[in-house]
């Protein structure tokens, strides 16, 4: 009879020491692809729902996957309430936009909330500038979200006006493009990752786009950066933000620094001393804008309300 220690013999049990870290690039069911430090790329095996997104820093040892720590998190709520996690370590978001299909009322204000309240800088990038009337639709974003976020008029079809965009994303930055089915972020990630090739869609007969990603992916830019392709959606529910969170972060808010409400906690609705309703009185916020903010006010306090809810059940 063989010796127990004979039977380990060719054997060992990894250590610390065998531990390789990289970021996870592409979710693939019960596995994930992995580029590592040392540039190798390989699929790991983990368990279906698991929760890894990409963007995850990992540590693999052996056959065993370990998510290390995330510095930042992007999530959003789909139409039907689940939350879903956008990407993980982010610093950068792009909300893409285009003349068609129009972005639902309040799309770009929720994904700039969301992203300001994950400690994300967010900016706009406007698609399909080679369309007809496309300097009107330009000028309408500008004079909304210029005084807010970065703004990158482009044509990612024609290649035209793409060099600010790669070269604020060759800042180290890496981030994730967001933005509503047919706005044609798959043909802006095959302008700056030349190579890549991804899918492009056609606009339905009904002016809504058609989804060409399916699963998210992390791509290298050449000049430095890197970007998050995500599959397009309709929606941009906020999950866990809170009124406060929206009154500060929403766009277009931003002069209430200088003219400060009465009360710290206000909700920009009814409160006596409230800097934004006077600037809405002066018209120096639309009230389309004030409209817009009281639509999501609405969701988010209703988003409140159904958390306590919860919480005295349990």
């Amino acid at each position: 009879m063989k010796s127990k220690k004979s039977q380990n013999k060719g054997s060992r049990t990894p250590n610390l020491e065998d531990a390789r870290e990289g970021v996870v690039i592409s979710p693939l069911g019960v596995a994930v692809e992995v580029l590592f430090d040392d540039g190798e790329r390989c699929q790991v095996r983990v368990k279906r729902k698991a929760g890894h997104v990409v963007g995850d820093r990992v540590s693999v040892v052996g056959e065993v996957l370990k998510r290390l720590p995330r510095r930042t998190e992007l999530r959003r709520r789909d139409a039907n309430g689940k939350t879903l996690l956008v990407g993980a370590n982010l610093d950068v978001l792009g909300v893409v936009v285009a003349p068609l299909p129009p972005q639902p009322t309040g799309f770009v204000d929720r994904a700039i909330v969301a992203a300001r309240a994950a400690d994300l800088q967010p900016f706009l990038v406007a698609n399909k500038c080679d369309m007809e009337d496309a300097d009107g639709f330009v000028e309408a974003m500008r004079r909304t979200y210029g005084q807010s976020v970065d703004i990158f008029p482009l044509s990612a079809r024609r290649k035209t006006n793409i060099e600010a965009l790669l070269n604020f994303l060759a800042q180290g930055h890496r981030g994730a493009f967001v933005g509503t089915t047919g706005v044609g972020k798959s043909s802006l990630i095959n302008a700056i990752c030349p190579g890549i090739d991804l899918p492009v869609g056609e606009l339905s007969d009904y002016g809504q786009g058609t989804h060409t990603t399916t699963v998210s992916t992390l791509h290298s830019l050449q000049g430095g950066g890197e970007l998050i392709d995500t599959p397009g959606f309709r929606d941009f529910g906020l999950v866990d933000i809170t009124v406060e969170e929206l009154a500060l972060h929403f766009p277009g808010f931003e002069d209430t620094t200088e003219h400060a409400c009465r009360f710290r906690n206000c909700r920009h609705r009814s409160e006596p001393g409230c800097a934004v309703i006077e600037l809405v009185h002066q018209e120096k916020i639309a009230e389309e804008r004030y409209r817009t903010y009281l639509e999501i006010l609405a969701d988010v306090e209703a988003s409140e309300e159904e958390q306590r809810r919860r919480g005295w059940k349990n």
